[in-house]
């Protein structure tokens, strides 16, 4: 006869079964590249020795060097986005590539590979969706003093538009949580994409933070993408279109107070004219003040229609943003990037 359990004795709980092991965080290191021959090697090796277990992946924008053979030589997983431009990159990263954290660097060997164990492990003690690598050099070709004005001006403007949450808005070395990465819009196409992640993140008041990086100077042989005017107007126009986005009664506001008071200057002489001759000699004038007054109030009128849309559309990306489970941090192994699993 076979032998059959024997019944739990009464007032015991039968013993419970042994927990799982608990996997390690998964780490991909994301790398855009245009014409990084020179450079790339050096990356993807600097970054697979600074975080041993993480995916190292290349994405080639269209480039007409050795990018591509560069990159697969030194171990990197190598892909192609042919839409040309950072943000047309990093949206095709975003979607195609499955971690538990990100590490966004540029192909062009001017970021800290040693600085990225301390941003993963800042991430993941604070609970954090992006840190951002803020740039710390004194050497003049690495970071020109054109481009060091401009992202001052511009990081100051987000900063008062937006909030006073960061320090280096252009910052091209970042991390980010899964939860970022899968409900991040990546509507911007070239180098304005870092002001997206910044925007978006404090549109949301994600948690975030800054960790201080050296910033070198390119290698010898490479040669920067970055037009200072170019992009820096376009950066601007893209700040000013997220504030209309993403602001727009304050923005409509502005206009609305500006058409008002040109209406006012115009029109006031006019009616003390007629309050004291009974006439209007300047009937195009007057006609023109009344046209300003009445789209100064209609500017007013779309900021308010917009506002109550942008509260809508900000509602549907917080809820997308909360159905991304967030996974545990808060074990000391899973802080950090290069441990072992650790049983539950």
């Amino acid at each position: 006869m076979p032998d059959l359990p024997a019944p739990a004795r009464p007032g015991f709980a039968p013993a419970p079964a042994p927990p799982l092991a608990q996997a390690a965080p998964r780490i991909a290191v994301l790398i855009p590249c245009y014409n990084e021959e020179v450079a790339i090697g050096r990356v993807v090796e600097a970054f697979r020795a600074a975080l041993p277990g993480a995916a190292v992946y290349v994405y080639d924008n269209n480039s007409r060097d050795g990018t591509r053979e560069a990159a697969r030589a030194a171990g990197a997983v190598v892909r192609t986005e042919t839409l040309q431009g950072k943000g047309h990159v990093v949206r095709r990263m975003f979607a195609d590539i499955e971690a538990d954290i990100y590490v966004l660097v540029d192909g062009d060997d001017t970021y800290e590979a040693a600085a990225a164990p301390r941003m993963v492990a800042r991430l993941v003690e604070d609970r954090l969706d992006m840190v951002t690598g803020t740039r710390v050099s004194e050497a003049e070709e690495a970071y020109r003093p054109g481009h060091r004005l401009g992202n001052r001006v511009l990081t100051g403007m987000v900063r008062t538009i937006f909030g006073n949450r960061i320090t280096d808005m252009l910052s091209g070395y970042r991390v980010f949580s899964r939860r970022f990465v899968k409900s991040f819009p990546a509507l911007a196409a070239g180098f304005e994409t870092e002001t997206e992640f910044t925007v978006h993140a404090l549109e949301l008041m994600l948690p975030v933070g800054e960790v201080p990086t050296a910033y070198k100077e390119r290698p010898v042989g490479s040669a920067s993408k970055l037009r200072t005017i170019q992009d820096g107007w376009r950066i601007l126009q893209a700040i000013l279109g997220l504030v209309k986005r993403e602001k727009p009664l304050p923005f409509f506001s502005w206009i609305g107070a500006a058409l008002l008071l040109l209406g006012l200057g115009l029109g006031l002489p006019v009616v003390w004219t007629f309050l004291e001759t009974g006439l209007v000699p300047r009937l195009p004038t007057a006609v023109l003040a009344m046209g300003l007054v009445l789209l100064s109030f209609l500017a007013f009128v779309c900021g308010l229609v917009l506002d109550t849309v942008t509260r809508g559309r900000l509602e549907a990306k917080r809820t997308a943003y909360l159905a991304i489970p967030a996974p545990d941090f808060a074990t000391p192994d899973f802080a950090s990037p290069n441990a072992a699993p650790r049983p539950g």
